[in-house]
């Protein structure tokens, strides 16, 4: 026998699978991060939806009020109903308005038209802290000089409403 025969040989023990070890402070540090990362995202979620809950309430106070003046005329008071009702409007639609009322004085003048609107219920459609869409159930009151008696005309507008300088302006108005 020769000197290597002499040499124990080591024994062969056989192969472990090997587990895979977590470390305490980095998945303390990463389940920290995933927590405060919710708790952030909560609490943005819950202060938008403070943000647009707020502006439906002001919009809803508001849009009764716009309805009423966008909407009714009289034509013995024709320009200051005109002038009430722009005070409620931006934008656009408060050019669009002011030039559908132009064509519509004459008529309005010749036929001796008053027109009362009154908001029977209102519901939101869209909302966001800035914008707001509402469905407006509207009745408009209106006699003039070729009706006998007064007629009741059932209408539902989407009024758009948005913040403008701290106040709600129609933007918007869509027959339904």
């Amino acid at each position: 026998m020769g000197f290597l025969a002499r040499i124990p040989r080591p024994r062969l023990r056989p192969a472990r699978p090997r587990r895979w070890r977590v470390r305490p402070v980095p998945a303390l540090v990463t389940a920290i991060v995933l927590a405060a990362g919710v708790a952030v995202a909560g609490w943005y979620a819950d202060r938008a939806a403070d943000r647009r809950d707020a502006a439906v309430r002001q919009a809803l106070a508001t849009a009764p009020a716009a309805a009423k003046a966008i909407f009714s005329y009289d034509y013995r008071t024709f320009d200051e109903s005109v002038a009430n009702a722009r005070t409620f409007t931006t934008g656009a639609f408060a050019d669009e308005y002011a030039q559908t009322t132009a064509t519509l004085k004459q008529t309005a003048t010749k036929q001796q038209a008053v027109v009362l609107a009154e908001v029977t219920s209102t519901g939101v459609v869209t909302a966001t802290a800035d914008r707001v869409e509402l469905l407006v159930y509207l009745n408009q009151y209106r006699r003039n000089v070729t009706t006998a008696g007064e007629k009741v005309d059932q209408n539902r507008v989407v009024l758009t409403l948005e913040r403008v300088d701290g106040d709600w302006k129609v933007t918007r108005a869509t027959a339904v």
